[in-house]
C-alpha cells in the first residue's frame, strides 16, 4: 500500500461479475482472479481489435487498467493489498487481428504495473495469448495469481 501511495495509484472498486462466477477466490496461500476487463468507472476504456481498430499502445494502457482491476479483486479476496506477498502468474488475452503478433508488448502494460506496485515481488511468469474476440468487445482481458503472506 505504501508503494501504491507513493506512485499515486489507488485500487478501483471490484467490478460486479457479468456472469456465474466470482471476481477472485482464495485457496490456501494463493488468490486467483477471474479475467478482468479494462473497466474505468463502469465503462470499458476501449473496444475493438488490436492491430485493426485499437493501437498496440492503447491496448497496453487497457492491459494496465485490467491488471489494476485484477489486483483490486485479488486484494479484496486476500483481506487487503498488504496481504499479497508476490505476483505469481499473469495471463493476458489480446483480441488481435490475424496478422498482429505484438501480444507480449501489449501485456507489458500489465506486467509493468505489477512491478510498479509490488517491486521485485511483482516479477511473475506470464502468458500473452492472441484471441479472435473478448467479452463486450474488450481489446484485452487479464487474470492473475498471487501468493499471500
Amino acid at each position: 500500500s505504501a508503494r501504491m501511495a507513493e506512485a499515486g495509484i489507488s485500487l478501483p472498486p471490484v467490478a460486479t461479475p457479468a456472469g456465474s462466477y466470482i471476481p477472485a477466490i482464495r485457496h490456501g496461500d494463493f488468490v486467483s482472479t477471474s479475467g478482468q476487463l479494462p473497466f474505468v468507472d463502469g465503462a470499458l476504456q476501449a473496444t475493438g481489435i488490436v492491430g485493426s481498430t485499437v493501437t498496440p499502445e492503447a491496448a497496453a494502457e487497457c492491459a494496465r487498467t485490467a491488471a489494476l482491476n485484477a489486483v483490486a479483486a485479488a486484494a479484496q479476496a486476500a483481506g487487503g493489498i498488504d496481504q499479497i506477498a508476490s505476483v505469481v502468474r499473469v495471463v493476458g488475452y489480446v483480441a488481435s487481428s490475424p496478422d498482429f503478433g505484438g501480444q507480449p508488448a501489449v501485456m507489458n502494460g500489465a506486467s509493468n504495473l505489477m512491478t510498479e506496485i509490488f517491486g521485485e515481488a511483482g516479477k511473475h511468469v506470464r502468458s500473452a495469448v492472441g484471441v479472435a474476440a473478448l467479452p463486450m468487445g474488450s481489446p484485452v482481458e487479464v487474470e492473475i495469481v498471487v501468493a499471500l503472506h
